[in-house]
């Protein structure tokens, strides 16, 4: 017997309160059995239309054939069709008040037609099983914070194409999945963020438009085979995050906006309910089903597609009435203010949500501005979020590195000041496909300079990120040394790696993403001045930098010395915080990664006198555009723990000789009876 599927009393009155974390399982399509009879069960939100029809390929588009019956007061049409089984394309024919028709896709289908199509298909989701258990017990009770995230974000239709010569090009998920799964951990990436999955129109808008929220995009395959992606990362140990996009959607006839002849929506005041920047429609999120269908929405992506995390777009542009709006064209709030306080309110109801449900799920935001507590918990008035892009650090690091080394020391500052702010926030160092499009240059050619200086620039600038505080994000080939701007028209250049400074920048980023997850200094205290210390932050005149992460076991510190300039510094001193020696682990000035060659020795022994306020010094002579990263311990820590072993020895001697001393008087005992 199959399940029967239908909206209760309890459904629509959950709905109204938009706290139906599950209406995806009843709105929508969905497998159904009735009375012994197998077919599919249609419901849809129309609550002003004056009738409903529902009309596919299983009837011939004809119109007249299936109309729905309007249930309850909360304006849901539903209709069960026996024999109608998957695959089949269908639409809602919606007779609006006025007497117009309109054919509209699915707001809840679970699968869409390819592109330029723009029909739901009918598909069965529990026809995949999971078998990523392990993956889930991993996770369990791991504080995210503390955990190495280093994320690779990708655009799949453009990270390779296929070589069959089809017009697009895609690979399928599948096929895609053995790729992307073989480079990823050989990378040593701990996530990928996947843009452009839920269903879109346009290609172009890299799927920041959405028109599907409820179906991953047809483009590479049926919703399955994006299960079985998710599926093989986690059994492979990599994380799966989904750029979502609740800012805003995209305003084609057949989608959400005039949904039912009037805007269910968006709000009927383009004012409130338009971006005039993005000719795009904003959520209405003053209504209890609107904030129902984006939080279950979120769930949905979550409980059953298993993915790890939700990146928000666009977060400012939901904070402020006036984002991206002149005067006259935004309406102030009761106060008379910018703020969007419906806006905050569903940020902070989405988080809780599903931070309190999933605590192990990252929430990321990609918001722009200086807002505050984006972070914080709702108890402290935040919005609740894990983490949020550290845009600011993101401008000033790309700044920085385009600047002509002789202009950098009046320019000192920008590579410091995100540190003076670190901890208002938990953060993620981007940079992202955003910074690589649109005339900006990939990461590399922003650099100045011949090529060779190019990509010794970038290798010290890779270095600096992966030693800031803050999780950290590459876009798709800007690991490799992707020389051309991204365009989703075309494959990343795979051919440069034939080249020694690209095959030497991607050994290079691995090499930096292995030692990121190998020593916890550089991830498990990132939000606090405990995990992260400068060594000399002033010195312009040469442009370098030099700090260390601090491990909060005393164990396995990580130094980091860091030239911008294409000058060799002979002798520099560095002042260190400890006697002992500091083992070199990482050079990019290694000719093996097409560097100019080092002499930096493996290891140098501190020497004592003051130095950067610190007790002992080492010294080296830095390589033009070198960074150069080394590992200490804290002798301190180490003659505690000698001290606790030799006490664990000496315990366990005296146990034993106990034991010795027991077992002959026993012994001698026996003898005696």
């Amino acid at each position: 017997m199959g399940q029967t599927v239908f909206i209760s009393d309890a459904d629509e009155y959950l709905f109204g309160q938009g706290t139906h974390y599950d209406i995806y399982k009843k709105l929508g399509a969905h497998v159904s059995e009735e009375n012994g009879v197998k077919g599919m069960f249609f419901a849809v939100w129309a609550p002003n239309a004056a009738a409903v029809h529902v009309i596919g390929s299983f009837n011939g588009w004809d119109e007249s054939m299936y109309p729905m019956e309007k249930i309850g007061n909360m304006g849901i049409y539903q209709l069960f069709i026996p024999g109608v089984g998957t695959g089949e394309l269908y639409k809602y024919l919606i007779h609006t008040p006025d007497g117009r028709k309109l054919y509209k896709a699915d707001p809840y289908a679970n699968y869409a037609e390819l592109r330029p199509g723009n029909a739901s298909r009918t598909t069965d989701l529990s026809k995949f099983k999971w078998s990523d258990d392990k993956w889930y017990e991993g996770k369990k009770g791991k504080d995210i914070n503390k955990q190495p995230i280093a994320i690779y974000e990708c655009h799949i239709g453009s990270w390779m194409k296929h070589p069959d010569g089809t017009e697009d090009g895609f690979y399928s998920y599948r096929e895609f999945a053995d790729r992307i799964v073989e480079y990823l951990k050989e990378m040593k990436y701990t996530h990928i963020e996947l843009i452009g999955i839920a269903e879109h129109p346009f290609d172009g808008s890299w799927g920041y438009q959405v028109t599907g929220y409820y179906a991953p995009t047809s483009r590479y395959g049926e919703p399955t085979d994006f299960m079985y992606l998710i599926n093989l990362l986690h059994k492979n140990n990599i994380g799966v995050i989904l750029d979502w996009v609740p800012a805003h959607f995209c305003p084609d006839e057949f989608g959400l906006g005039c949904f039912d002849g009037t805007c269910i929506y968006e709000d009927p005041d383009p004012r409130k309910g338009e971006h005039p920047d993005w000719g795009t429609k904003i959520f209405n999120l003053g209504k209890n089903e609107v904030k129902n269908f984006l939080i279950a929405n979120a769930l949905f992506w979550i409980k059953e597609f298993h993915v790890d995390g939700l990146r928000v777009d666009a977060v400012a542009s939901m904070l402020y009435l006036d984002y991206g709006k002149r005067d006259g064209q935004w309406v102030p709030n009761k106060d008379g203010g910018n703020k969007n306080y419906e806006a905050i309110e569903f940020f902070k109801h989405l988080n809780s949500v599903i931070r309190g449900t999933y605590p192990d799920v990252m929430m990321i935001a990609e918001e722009s501005t200086a807002w505050p507590k984006i972070t914080a918990p709702v108890e402290d008035d935040g919005l609740n979020f894990s983490f949020k892009w550290n845009m600011g650090w993101m401008h000033d690091f790309c700044e920085y590195m385009k600047l002509d080394p002789y202009f950098r020391k009046g320019a000192h500052h920008m590579m410091t000041f995100a540190m003076s702010y670190n901890n208002a926030e938990n953060y993620i160092l981007p940079l992202s496909h955003d910074e690589v499009v649109h005339l900006k240059c990939s990461m590399v050619e922003k650099m100045p300079g011949y090529k060779v200086d190019k990509y010794a620039n970038l290798r010290v600038g890779y270095t600096f990120m992966f030693g800031h505080s803050g999780k950290k994000l590459l876009f798709m080939g800007q690991d490799f040394g992707q020389e051309r701007e991204w365009s989703e028209k075309r494959e990343l250049d795979w051919f440069l790696l034939q080249e020694d400074l690209n095959r030497g920048m991607k050994d290079y980023v691995r090499d930096l993403l292995e030692i990121y997850r190998k020593y916890p200094a550089l991830y498990e205290v990132d939000n606090d001045w405990g995990g992260f210390e400068w060594i000399n932050a002033d010195d312009a005149d040469h442009s370098i930098y030099s700090f260390y992460r601090r491990a909060s076991n005393g164990k396995d510190n990580i130094l980091f010395v860091l030239n911008f300039t294409p000058m060799e510094i002979k002798d520099y001193k560095v002042g260190v915080p400890f006697a002992g020696n500091y083992k070199h682990i990482l050079d990019s000035a290694d000719k093996k990664y097409a560097g100019c060659g080092s002499s930096v020795p493996a290891s140098i022994k501190a020497e004592p006198g003051l130095c950067d306020y610190k007790d002992y010094s080492i010294t080296m002579t830095l390589p033009p555009y070198g960074a150069e990263v080394f590992v200490f311990q804290n002798p301190e820590v180490k003659e505690t723990a000698k001290k606790t072993a030799e006490k664990k020895m000496a315990n366990k001697a005296v146990t034993a000789k106990r034991a010795v001393k027991t077992t002959k008087k026993t012994t001698s005992s026996k003898k005696t009876k």
